[in-house]
């Protein structure tokens, strides 16, 4: 792999890692303008500016307290919710729905834990292989433009094409509503499928950081002087499986959804759609908390070495072993919520 890495960068409410604090109702104004990161040890950290000439500038939450002269008698409000802010394992929307609620934490909209039009509009061609099976059965063989999941719900608003309104009054009455809250009925679920999207595109955007970074391991294994270090060789060791067990681990999980999604299709009834969105929403925290994590490592290696010719072993070993494996176990203790 030859092709340079960069950094990926998402907006604020696309992102795995970040948690503007504008959506949190906090009483210091200086808060309200600042994020809440994962750092590269996956601690979360308070981002009060970044920009690409000075870089990012972090304050851990223990410190807010002589910032900002807060009394030292009581915790202070802001202080309380940040602290269980950063035991969120992820701060990508569908986890922080789930959440925030289970933390009783506050949001000013709740309705703004959503992804943005242009992250929704790219992941058009995941949410397709979701819909496919819907469009096949309202419309059949008939020609329908579709190019967006809103184009498609826009089709059953105003089903246009006789046979396609016969067929959305037999869904209606499977799902024991009328046929004028299908459209809505659709809408809500539609946002179960574009949080499996979100996922899969997640994934896959990882797939060239994964494998660069494993190759990257090779000439420290292969080195003179490092490959008898053993506990640089254990590190290696667990980085390697971590990325390939979690990887693999995620992708069993979305191939089950998006398995479960297809034969939902082909039983169709309001029970089963529940079932299915229950399923789904069941491993939000569980996936978003992976990929959070692995996105966050894999940004600080394409950062620290976006060429395959950049950094020597040596250098790349002392990566490996002070800021690569700090924060490792957060992502593989994930790996027993995926065997329940």
């Amino acid at each position: 792999m030859d092709e340079e890495l960069s950094a990926i960068a998402d907006s604020d409410m696309d992102s795995m890692f970040v948690l503007p604090l504008s959506i949190i109702p906090l009483q210091t104004p200086a808060l309200q303008s600042a994020k809440l990161i994962k750092n590269v040890r996956l601690k979360s950290v308070i981002e009060i500016f970044q920009d690409a000439q000075t870089g990012s500038g972090q304050v851990d939450i223990d410190s807010l307290p002589r910032m900002f002269n807060w009394p030292d008698i009581e915790l202070h409000p802001d202080h309380a919710v940040l602290r269980r802010l950063a035991l969120l394992p992820s701060y990508d929307v569908y986890s922080l729905r789930i959440s925030l609620r289970e933390h009783g934490i506050p949001v000013n909209d709740y309705s703004a834990l959503k992804l943005s039009p242009d992250k929704a509009a790219e992941l058009t061609k995941y949410m397709m292989m979701f819909t496919r099976p819907l469009l096949k059965l309202i419309y059949a063989d008939e020609a329908v433009n579709v190019n967006t999941y809103e184009d498609l719900l826009q089709l059953f608003r105003d089903p246009d094409v006789r046979k396609a309104r016969q067929r959305l009054e037999q869904m209606a009455s499977s799902l024991n509503i009328d046929i004028f809250e299908v459209p809505r009925f659709l809408e809500d679920y539609g946002d179960t499928f574009l949080s499996l999207s979100y996922f899969r595109h997640c994934l896959d955007r990882l797939e060239p950081y994964f494998t660069a970074c494993v190759e990257s391991m090779k000439p420290i294994r292969t080195h003179f002087q490092l490959r008898q270090d053993a506990g640089l060789m254990k590190t290696c060791d667990t980085i390697e499986d971590t990325i390939n067990n979690m990887s693999a681990a995620i992708t069993g999980r979305l191939e089950v959804f998006e398995t479960r999604t297809r034969e939902m299709w082909g039983n169709l009834n309001q029970e089963e759609f529940r079932q299915v969105k229950t399923l789904i929403e069941r491993y939000h925290v569980t996936i978003g908390s992976v990929l959070c994590g692995l996105t966050v490592k894999m940004n600080s290696f394409a950062r620290m070495f976006p060429r395959p010719n950049m950094g020597g072993p040596v250098k790349r070993a002392d990566f490996m072993a002070s800021e690569m494996i700090q924060g490792i176990g957060q992502i593989r203790q994930a790996e027993k919520t995926f065997a329940i």
